[in-house]
């Protein structure tokens, strides 16, 4: 796979990594066409582990080749990434502020966001969207990173990255399309709204991958803002909504397994 890759332009690889992870949710939501409902104790370790690989991609993928690329000049290294990880943060905070969206599990009178009158449904599809817009950039960036030649960047670390975010998109794509099946909705429609929360990943990954091929001194700082708004993702949403219903131990464990996976996925293979 390797091979096939390195020969495609960044952007076209970003395109295919980024299917891919949309291909994961796409198989999450497809689950709904097998069972009614899904165990929340499940549903509770698979979002903590979604939390856990985000939280080790953000270092191992994001901040750390980040902090790896800024050395040596006339500025801190330390500087670019942090000014990268709070702009990522402050990113998705104004959008959580903006964009009308309802966290699983939650009542529709704690919907956030701007206020309206949507349906529940999409307000559920619109909160894993936000998800998957750091997630889609983060991809995007890695993958123009190497094409940026940095020592630090390698394809199969950017490879790693898409797996990664790939097999915690799963989860997502099942919490999505499970409550809607619940609320009354079609196993079509179920099916449809589950796999359409990710199809803003290959978009963003373009935008990401673009970004840093057009101006490649701003890779650091791309780099960090991604981590930046996966782990305020994380924080102000995953960890939250994978714990709401008591299943702590559980939601813990899933995310150190999360994490550890996605830490072997970037260090023995990246």
């Amino acid at each position: 796979m390797i091979n096939f890759l390195k020969d495609l332009h960044p952007v076209i690889q970003t395109l295919l990594a980024t299917l891919f992870t949309w291909g994961l949710t796409v198989l999450g939501a497809a689950t709904v066409f097998v069972t009614k409902s899904v165990n929340r104790r499940l549903l509770d370790s698979m979002l903590g582990f979604a939390a856990g690989v985000m939280i080790a991609a953000s270092f191992w993928s994001l901040l750390a080749p980040a902090i790896e690329m800024s050395r040596g000049k006339s500025i801190p290294a330390w500087l670019p990434a942090m000014i990268g990880f709070i702009s990522g943060g402050l990113f998705l905070w104004v959008i959580d502020k903006i964009l009308p969206h309802l966290h699983l599990g939650f009542p529709i009178e704690e919907a956030e966001g701007i206020k309206t009158s949507w349906h529940r449904s999409i307000l559920l599809v619109l909160a894993i969207t936000l998800h998957n817009i750091p997630e889609g950039l983060a991809v995007g960036v890695a993958f123009g990173a190497v094409a940026a030649g940095f020592p630090s960047a390698t394809l199969p670390a950017a490879i790693a990255l898409a797996i990664g975010i790939g097999i915690q998109n799963f989860p997502e794509g099942l919490a999505v399309s499970m409550p809607l099946r619940r609320e009354g909705m079609s196993l079509l429609k179920s099916f449809w709204y589950g796999q359409l929360s990710a199809i803003v990943e290959p978009i963003a990954g373009i935008i990401g991958a673009a970004a840093v091929l057009i101006a490649q001194p701003i890779l650091p700082y791309a780099l960090s803002f991604a981590a930046g708004a996966m782990i305020f993702v994380v924080v102000e949403e995953l960890i939250p909504e994978s714990q709401r219903w008591g299943n702590t131990d559980l939601a813990t464990a899933g995310a150190m397994l999360g994490f550890a996976i996605m830490m072997l996925l970037d260090v023995a293979f990246g």
